[in-house]
């Protein structure tokens, strides 16, 4: 490179003019405009108008005249105002020009397959197999920018906390953590096979072991399991784990990281305490564990008022519960919500409007004065609202009043952007019951701690044991689940007994472990924290592909690199490896 870069395509103005300088970038646009050249210059930096006019330097005005976009170059200048009415008021460098005296053309580029600015998004599949070109457009380059911002804040914050930053292996032993494991085949011992981690979790809980008392790390985790905006085969957690600590404490952490982030990176000041839910609460109010409180819309349980009814579906329906949404919607507008409950899972979603007569809608007739005055009572509900009912099993009903609400949400338009809700959701159950296979399985993982009140009812009434279990919510994503952790191997083995693990098969798959506790355990906790997904929402995104630099598509592929690819035979050979795979014709 003849030309060295003196300065950057974002930082010049008016306090740089008549200084000499030397650009470099890719090129966005050229424009000829009566003979002169205006070719605008980007870098990850900024964008900087650089001209080029024959009659001040004929040589690279010619030179000039053969490019193109995305060629890359250096133009050596020196800096002058645009002139009065030329400015460009969205440009930070708006106010400035470059006057070329040299140019080196440094790479030549053919015609992109896709549109390198942000007011074109190519397809999914165009976007991850150009994702170089991707990449370049100027809000790709920020979102970029706020992760690494983030990363440092996280690392600043707990860094300044005590922590230590460790890293943890790659290669592990296979344990069951809820997905399947990515397995990679060792050479030098046939027939054994290494797990990629899907989290840190039992090494981490080794480092509160080893007298690490404060552990942190940005750890990759790969699980092999179906892809949706908010998973990838490979992301990454802020991972950290907290020695003689209760469920208090390590909540307070976070909360303190999360505020440090934001300031840090979008210059929010969260200064109020995070809100705390028990799941029972998020589930009762919301229909989910996972509750977006930028808006109301709380779920209303009206079941002992309209059992009493002679509408059948209620008199019937184990759980009944409706929204109110404060709006008079039209007879098609309700059409519309009653098919997409039915798409949802419902039978049907009944609905009464209130008017100045009282409640309307086809079922009125089957509900007493009494009874609907009991539910003007019950909902609050005023003129001009509808309610909305669905009648069916407890996690049914909430499952599809959860969606509606969030329909609801987006139709109405009742939430603003750069609104940051975070909250807790709390006192988990220990258990949930595996309807298919008739059996309990762990909420979370088997060394959490069940409530210490509750493990007098570990071996009768497991559904009522509750845990120190804990997941932090934004805007109604889950951002992170943890959990002050289980040491005591006498619990430890009441709550595998509940699930159905042996002893003999904790010892296979969790012995290191259970060893590491029988030499002075202190207590612990900790969480994992979704970083993909925080940075994603503060970018305006809830698909976490948008702030991953390489993403993999639906299919888990890299349209990009190619992969997951076919290795030669020499290869799965040597990893005493045969595929036996029928390649389709």
């Amino acid at each position: 490179m003849r030309l060295k870069r003196t300065s950057t395509c974002g930082e010049l103005g008016k306090k740089d003019i008549r200084k000499e300088v030397c650009l470099a970038g890719w090129i966005q646009s050229s424009r000829d405009h009566g003979g002169i050249i205006f070719i605008d210059l980007r870098d990850r930096y900024g964008l900087t108008q650089a001209v080029f006019d024959p009659k001040h330097d004929r040589k690279t005005h010619k030179e000039a005249e053969s490019l193109r976009r995305e060629d890359v170059i250096s133009v050596k200048g020196k800096v002058r105002a645009r002139g009065k009415g030329l400015e460009n008021p969205n440009l930070k460098t708006g106010e400035i020009e470059v006057l070329a005296d040299e140019l080196e053309i440094l790479s030549r580029a053919e015609t992109p397959p896709l549109e390198v600015e942000d007011r074109v998004d190519a397809g999914e599949e165009l976007r991850l197999k150009y994702r170089f070109l991707d990449l370049r457009r100027p809000k790709m380059q920020n979102h970029l920018l706020i992760r690494h911002k983030a990363a440092q804040a996280a690392r600043e914050y707990l860094n300044k906390n005590n922590f230590l930053e460790i890293e943890t292996p790659m290669l592990v032993r296979a344990t069951p953590e809820g997905a399947r494991d990515y397995i990679v085949p060792s050479r030098v011992n046939p027939g054994k096979f290494y797990a990629l981690p899907q989290s840190p979790q039992l090494y981490k809980q080794i480092l509160m072991v080893s007298g690490c008392d404060r552990y942190y790390q940005l750890a990759r985790c790969l699980r092999d399991e179906d892809l949706r905006a908010d998973r990838q085969p490979e992301h990454t957690q802020i991972d950290l784990e907290m020695s003689f600590v209760a469920q208090e404490d390590v909540l307070e952490m976070v909360e303190g990281l999360y505020k440090h982030m934001m300031k840090s990176v979008l210059g929010i000041d969260i200064k109020h305490k995070f809100p705390r839910l028990s799941h029972k609460e998020s589930m009762d109010k919301y229909g989910t564990d996972k509750p977006d409180l930028r808006f109301g819309l709380e779920l209303i349980d009206v079941t002992d008022i309209v059992n009493s009814s002679d509408f059948e579906v209620f008199k019937k329906a184990e759980q009944v519960k409706c929204i109110n949404p404060e709006k008079d919607f039209s007879r098609n507008e309700l059409d519309s919500y009653i098919s997409f409950c039915q798409q949802n899972g419902a039978k049907g979603m009944a609905w009464m409007k209130v008017t100045d007569k009282g409640l309307e809608s086809n079922i009125v007739k089957f509900f007493n004065n009494n009874l609907q005055k009991k539910i003007l009572e019950k909902t609050k509900a005023k003129k001009g609202s509808t309610l909305m009912f669905i009648a069916d099993k407890p996690k049914i009903a909430a499952a599809i009043l959860d969606k509606l609400r969030l329909k609801l949400r987006d139709d109405l338009k009742l939430v603003k952007g750069n609104d940051f809700r975070f909250c807790w959701i709390v006192d988990f159950p220990l258990f949930e019951w595996d309807e298919e296979n008739g059996k309990w399985e762990a909420s979370h993982h088997i060394f959490t701690a069940p409530k210490k009140e509750h493990i007098h009812l570990l071996e009768k009434e497991p559904g009522n044991v509750y845990a120190d279990l804990y997941d932090l919510v934004l805007n109604g994503i889950e951002l992170g689940s943890g959990s002050i952790r289980e040491t005591n191997p006498e619990t430890q083995q009441k709550v595998m007994k509940v699930i159905g693990i042996k002893k003999e098969d904790a010892i296979k798959k969790f012995g290191f472990l259970m060893e590491a506790f029988k030499y002075g355990t202190p207590p612990h906790g900790g969480i994992g924290l979704g970083f993909d997904r925080i940075v994603a929402l503060m970018c305006g995104y809830n698909d976490i592909r948008e702030v991953i630099a390489f993403p993999k598509n639906k299919n888990a592929e890299c349209p990009m690199d190619g992969s997951p690819s076919e290795v030669d035979e020499t290869q799965l050979k040597e990893l005493h490896i045969k595929s036996d795979l029928v390649k389709k014709k």
